[in-house]
């Protein structure tokens, strides 16, 4: 049984807890444009688990982010997801890393 997805926001940061998979970001996707209004920084710091579909959610939210004006950072990034957009051949500014 996939775990559930929730977010929440602590000013400009949007922080997102369980798993972030194709099971669950159904709902997320149906709110990104406001769950990504004024964010700065992603905290994936609670994420358990990302799949594919979770990491084409990463970077539309990203996108959403600079469209707006902003420039997005990814804290909490696991090893894994680093792995899994090098699969892909993602450039390093499509998942900005904080590097603080």
């Amino acid at each position: 049984m996939a775990e559930t997805l929730t977010w929440s926001r602590e000013d400009a940061r949007l922080i997102l807890r369980g798993e972030l998979d194709q099971e669950t970001v159904g709902a997320l996707w149906q709110q990104r444009n406001a769950a990504m209004s004024g964010v700065t920084i992603i905290d994936l710091n609670a994420v358990d688990r990302v799949d594919t579909s979770g990491l084409a959610m990463l970077l539309h939210l990203v996108h959403i982010g600079k469209q707006g004006g902003n420039r997005i950072n990814l804290d909490g990034i696991s090893d894994k997801l680093t792995t899994l957009a090098k699969l892909y051949n993602l450039p390093a500014d499509l998942l900005p890393v904080t590097t603080s």
